[in-house]
């Protein structure tokens, strides 16, 4: 075996997890190695072309705010931008992108390229190394080269034993016929992880020139778009007009909607005996937010039609990326059941759609700190850890390329709880309950979504991001001055009292409000569901300010109440996070804790009494067994 280099951090996979934590590293000063399978297919999207959504699009704002990479990627290269849930609460408002595949790989390739600290490798990785003391030491590769760390980041993604099957036909493969990695997953064992198999899948691509658009329903952007990125032009709180025409003028792409309908429905029941999700050729596990079509044709018999968006996959692409048609169907099924869509009838597959199974460890295996319980010194993040899609890859990535360097450095990791942040929740959920099925990040598992809002995840992750480094000069500046402008205006609008004036309220009865009798600040008068900033505006009562700093102070006045019973809500939280349970304990030693309890708190070891109070089959008697024994 021949010793090929000494790095501080060695990360392993340059997918959406391996780019970011990649990127934080060197970022942070450590001399940091990527080993990829193929330069080639750095931040492939080797299945929906797109970034963002409900949760989802939560988490990308978050890793931009902390200094990560994937909102400024996707901001530089979208085809469409849309805000979903406009018809909602704050809360559960997000962001999608529809992104250029090309380009969105090949941005990221340039600057993982350009960034200085980080080495680039292409190695298929067969063995992590363990020393004597059990941590991590470093990776071999297939081709016999050593390569030595003091930290190891896993980001595998789906490759791991991957295996491709369409109808009867299977092979070994990773997605968009990429090599699989071979040899890791037994090694791993060997040390003693525990891994298991999932599945999922992606749909057929389609010639554009073979579609018939004029039977589907257009789709366009949001005509002024957000972004993701807080440095980019409609998240600057001082951003002038001229740059935020420049940024809504940016041409967009459409999308379209069509349906699955009776006859769709009626060529997968009869070819369900050749589905491999039904035959038995499949045993791995799949998405329960992304079922294959077949699956949902199965399970929801009562349903005559399921939507179906067609989305570019490129500027120079004549690809189309068919949404909601997931599916492991023999390519001649395929074939048949487009001819029943409205649209597509005499549509062309230029790559049909499969399914791959792969390993993944168990994340009840991790730390909060995405560090491995039994291999100090190792990390794991992404799909490895048992989660679907690229944003909570990216997240993971992230932390786990944080954390890497800290632990490098001897330093205490970052790690963020469930009323911080998304990723908060994300981790917590993966090392607490652990995955039975791929994990898809929704609005609903963050129980704080109200303070977790996409628009604010830098006045609450950036500060926590420069103190260790990573957030430079500049994006500390912009979160600080937007801060300093919103509690400006708030004050300003508490402070200043509209009078009642026929003007006034022949205003507010065009508004649909009941009229004044009173003076009244401009901030009770906001707090009206009928009334918003803008309209404040157009009488001359509000600040021309930057979209990004008036919308959060509207937000922050009309769910005052809200916010502030939330805010109680947390505090409780945290004290029970605050309270941490001793390492190395015993739970067998402890009369009380019922055979249950104790089975899920040796196998979780959680690091706080709030997280043992999350995990399933842990009862409110277990928890105060547990505290009076801590108090003891």
């Amino acid at each position: 075996m021949y010793e090929a280099g000494v790095y501080d951090v060695i990360v392993v996979g340059a997918g959406h997890a391996g780019c970011e934590a990649a990127l934080a590293a060197a970022r942070l000063g450590k001399d940091t190695l990527l080993l990829t399978l193929n330069i080639d297919s750095i931040a492939v999207m080797p299945c929906n072309p797109s970034i963002g959504g409900p949760g989802k699009g939560h988490l990308v704002s978050e890793i931009d705010a902390l200094g990560g990479e994937m909102g400024k990627n996707i901001d530089e290269n979208f085809l469409q931008l849309r805000t979903l849930n406009t018809g909602k609460g704050p809360a559960v408002q997000a962001l999608r992108a529809q992104a250029d595949k090309q380009e969105y790989a090949a941005r990221m390739h340039r600057v993982l390229r350009e960034q200085k600290g980080l080495t680039l490798k292409q190695a298929m990785v067969d063995q992590v190394l363990v020393g004597r003391h059990g941590r991590v030491e470093g990776v071999t590769t297939k081709t016999n080269l050593k390569y030595l760390g003091d930290a190891v980041v896993l980001t595998c993604g789906v490759y791991l034993n991957g295996r491709v099957v369409t109808g009867d036909y299977a092979y070994d493969s990773g997605p968009n016929g990429l090599l699989p990695a071979r040899g890791l997953s037994d090694n791993l064992v060997k040390h003693g992880l525990t891994i298991r198999r999932f599945k999922t899948g992606t749909p057929p691509r389609l010639a554009r020139e073979t579609i018939d658009f004029s039977a589907m329903q257009k789709q366009e952007g949001d005509r002024t778009p957000r972004a993701f990125s807080f440095m980019s032009a409609p998240n600057d709180p001082e951003a002038d007009a001229g740059r935020l025409r420049q940024w809504s003028q940016r041409p967009q792409k459409p999308c379209w909607l069509t349906r699955t309908t009776e006859q769709t429905h009626e060529t997968i029941g009869n070819n369900i005996d050749r589905a491999p999700l039904f035959d038995g050729t499949i045993e791995g596990v799949g998405p329960r937010y992304c079922p294959s079509v077949e699956t949902k044709v199965m399970r929801f018999p009562e349903k005559d039609s399921h939507p179906i968006f067609l989305e570019p996959e490129g500027e120079d692409s004549d690809e189309m990326y068919v949404l909601g048609l997931s599916t492991s169907l023999p390519e001649d099924v395929q074939m048949k059941l487009l001819q029943t869509i409205p649209g597509l009838t005499d549509s062309q597959i230029t790559r049909p759609g499969y399914a791959i199974e792969y390993d993944y460890l168990d994340p009840l295996d991790l730390r909060s700190s995405l560090e491995s319980k039994i291999i100090p010194g190792l990390l794991c993040a992404g799909q490895i850890n048992g989660t679907s899609g690229y944003e909570e890859a990216a997240a993971q990535g992230l932390i786990a390329g944080i954390n890497a360097t800290l632990l490098a450095d001897c330093r205490q990791p970052l790690t963020l709880d469930r009323s911080e942040a998304y990723i908060g929740v994300l981790i917590d959920d993966l090392i607490t309950s652990g995955v039975d099925e791929p994990y898809r990040m929704l609005t609903a598992r963050a129980e704080y979504r109200l303070m977790l809002r996409q628009h604010n995840a830098d006045l609450r992750l950036t500060e926590r991001s420069y103190e260790i480094g990573l957030a430079d000069q500049e994006r500390y500046r912009r979160v600080c001055r937007r801060r300093e402008l919103i509690e400006q205006e708030s004050e300003r609008l508490r402070d200043t009292q509209i009078r009642p004036s026929e003007e006034t309220n022949q205003w507010l009865r065009q508004l649909g409000c009941s009229t004044l009798s009173q003076p009244t600040s401009l901030a009770r008068l906001l707090k009206r569901p009928e009334i918003s900033y803008g309209d404040l505006l157009q009488i001359g009562m509000a600040s021309s300010l930057a979209p990004i700093v008036r919308e959060e102070v509207e937000v922050r006045l009309k769910y005052e109440g809200y916010i502030e019973k939330q805010t109680r809500q947390i505090e409780r939280f945290r004290r029970s996070e605050d309270k941490k349970i001793p390492d190395r304990i015993n739970y067998d030693d402890i009369p009380g804790l019922a055979a249950e309890a104790k089975e899920k708190l040796k196998q979780v070891d959680p690091e706080s009494i709030g997280q043992a109070m999350r995990i399933p089959g842990v009862t409110p008697a277990d928890i105060s067994v547990l505290l009076v024994w801590i108090e003891k």
